[in-house]
């Protein structure tokens, strides 16, 4: 091959001051274009790849030790290598690769893995394999079932459960440790919302179409502006997970397809007394529930479904009196802002009454004589009566709701604690309706 002498680079006789070595050539190849050659040794080339640390490598000649600090640097790549990476989160991840103490595990098959210090069986499934970690419904440590959030110590042999219909949940970050997993559970959750996201925005092109609207990015701007959400990717996913209920969308226009929300007239900031049917609270009036109070006329709310032990509040309607709310209802933020002046103090009675309806949902691994421990538990052991009760399976994970009629909170959470005992149950919570 003829080469160019011009663009002759020998880096081997006088080396970067990074450590870089190797000699550079470019040739004219047969079909007539310039073709660049790189000339390294196997040392050489994994100085350039991995810096100045390989040169530890070579000089210990310690294997083992070399081995590990491949992988370390794989691991660090991998952070570096993501496009979508957050920085804060990105140095967070990257301090929890830094050496630190560690612990040995085994796989089924005898393979031995290193992990940190207090890593869970979750971390143990990501350092297996990503796929691995993404699918994994539960673990099994030395034979024994256990919930993903289970620490390991040193000479423990795990065994990691999958479905192909798992996917990465939010709930994770809160218990994993290693950088690794932490990355890419923020990767796939980002990814997942993505997706939805693209449900959300075909929702709203529906509803463009049905306003004779234009799909355009200025009318999508003035529309998530008007919702006051961050990004339109927040837009879009908020809409399709009814966050935002585009039907509810009043007091716009639209002219030659382009979108508008005229300024209306400001009469009032408070609603005329004679539209309001329950009576407008003082602020001294506090409202207690269960008292026989019959000056204030009141509904549970259905968005949040308080129960006796929840802090509440009540909220003058225009139309049905008074509804009481939680205080973390997810409308609870947007009425004290914006209608402070209808909203009055609210408490429960000591006094004990009739039993309220609450919803829980579980989730976990589906054994035989699953369903007839959890029915026991809440029937016989804690007297507890069920409105309804709903089993769902999918490979090997049951999903289950229950309505049913207990006290207060104080009822409501040892009603949980005892069903987080029971085996194969992986997680219980409280939800606001039975649809959640």
């Amino acid at each position: 091959y003829k080469p160019n002498t011009e663009r002759l680079r020998d880096w081997i006789s006088n080396p970067k001051s990074n450590g870089y070595e190797s000699l550079h050539a470019t040739v004219m190849s047969d079909s007539g274009k310039w073709v660049e050659v790189q000339i390294r040794t196997r040392r050489m080339d994994e100085v350039a790849e991995k810096g100045l640390a390989a040169h530890w490598k070579y000089k210990d000649g310690d294997a083992g030790k070399a081995s590990s600090l491949d992988r370390w640097l794989h691991q660090v790549r991998e952070l570096l290598e993501n496009p979508d990476a957050d920085a804060l989160n990105f140095i967070d991840d990257f301090k929890l690769n830094l050496f630190a103490e560690e612990i040995f595990v085994f796989t089924p098959t005898g393979e031995l893995k290193k992990l940190p210090v207090n890593a869970t069986a979750l971390d143990f499934a990501f350092e297996i394999h990503t796929q691995v970690g993404a699918r994994t419904i539960g673990a099994k440590v030395n034979h024994r079932l256990v919930p993903l959030s289970h620490q390991l110590k040193s000479g423990d042999q795990v065994e990691i459960l999958t479905s192909k219909n798992q996917t990465p949940s939010e709930d994770w970050l809160n218990f994993v440790i290693t950088g690794k997993a932490k990355s890419k559970i923020r990767e796939s959750l980002k990814e997942q919302k993505k997706t939805v996201a693209l449900d959300g925005k075909e929702i709203l092109q529906r509803k463009f179409k049905s306003i004779k609207a234009d799909f355009i990015s200025a009318n999508v701007e003035l529309l998530r502006r008007h919702y006051k959400v961050e990004s339109t990717t927040d837009f879009y996913y908020d809409i399709a997970t009814g966050k935002i209920d585009l039907k509810k969308l009043k007091g716009h226009k639209v002219s030659n397809g382009r979108l508008s929300f005229p300024r209306k007239k400001v009469e009032s900031s408070r609603p005329k007394e004679n539209k309001v049917h329950a009576p407008l609270p003082t602020k001294s009036d506090t409202l207690v529930l269960n008292a026989g109070d019959v000056n204030f006329k009141y509904k549970l709310a259905p968005c949040c479904n308080p129960i006796p032990g929840d802090d509440i509040f009540g909220f003058v309607t225009i139309n049905d009196g008074i509804k009481i709310h939680r205080t973390n209802c997810p409308n609870a933020v947007q009425m004290l802002s914006k209608f402070d002046y209808r909203v009055m103090k609210a408490k429960w009675s000591s006094q004990k009454e009739r039993e309220s309806l609450a919803y829980i949902k579980f989730e976990g691994i589906d054994d035989i004589g699953l369903v007839h421990n959890i029915t026991d538990t809440i029937s016989r052991q804690l007297t507890i009566n069920m409105k309804s009760i709903s089993f769902e399976s999918n490979d090997g994970i049951f999903t289950g709701r229950i309505s049913l009629f207990i006290h207060d909170t104080n009822h409501l959470s040892k009603l949980i604690r005892e069903m987080k005992s029971i085996k194969g149950v992986t997680s219980v919570r409280r939800i606001e309706k039975p649809t959640d």
